[in-house]
Parts: structure tokens; sequence; C-alpha cells
């Protein structure tokens, strides 16, 4: 498998598993300090919470097998393909607001990873 699609698969977890944390603390509230401990035993008990982790640490098993093919330098800046996907699934599945300044900072993110991957 190549690394590229390595990578993007890692990512697409990552995102994912972002994408069920968020989902699962709208559900439970606000953690603060002040409701610590209440509040994680909402967390421990919360399934979006317990697919969220599963997700990103199967991206982590992916992630794994990229870093044993390619170099760090190439394959960190690769990741940050995960921000364009969260950007665009906040605003799709999360209904978050995503102002056309962050849309442009996105677009140069994309600019800097073609420019790696062409190295």
């Amino acid at each position: 498998m190549s690394p590229l699609l390595l990578v993007i698969i890692a990512v697409c977890f990552s995102v994912t598993g972002e994408l069920c944390l968020k989902s699962g603390m709208d559900q439970i509230g606000v953690l603060s300090f002040s409701n610590l401990f209440p509040t994680l035993g909402r967390v421990l008990s919360n399934t979006r919470i317990w697919t969220g982790f599963a997700a990103i640490g199967v991206g982590a098993v992916f992630w794994l097998a990229v870093l044993s093919r390619v170099n760090l330098s190439w394959a960190y800046p690769m990741l940050s393909l995960g921000y364009i996907l969260v950007l665009l699934f906040s605003a799709l599945i999360l209904r978050e607001p995503v102002s056309a300044l962050r849309w442009i900072g996105a677009l140069v993110v994309v600019a800097g990873v073609f420019l790696i991957t062409r190295t």
C-alpha cells in the first residue's frame, strides 16, 4: 500500500474520531475542573466518546505504518489534510459556522501539502 494512501486512511480515521469526540461532548456539556468527576462519569459512559477514541486508535495504527515507510519530514505535514477535512465535516455534519477566512486558510494549507508531495 502506498504511503500516501496510508496517510489518507490515517487522517480519515483521526478526523472521524475527532468528530465523534466533539459530538459526544456536545451531548455531555462543558467539562471543567469544578465539575470534573461527575462529568467524567458521563464521558466514560458515552458511546460516541468511545467510538472517537477507537477511531483515533485505528488511525494511529495506520500512522505507524506510514512512519515505517517514509521520512517524518514528508509524512508529518500530510497530517494537515485533517485540518481541511475537519473544517468541511464540522460545517456539514456538526453544522458549525466556518468563516471565509478559515476556508482561505485551508486553501493555503492545501497548497503547502501539494508542494510537499512534489518533493
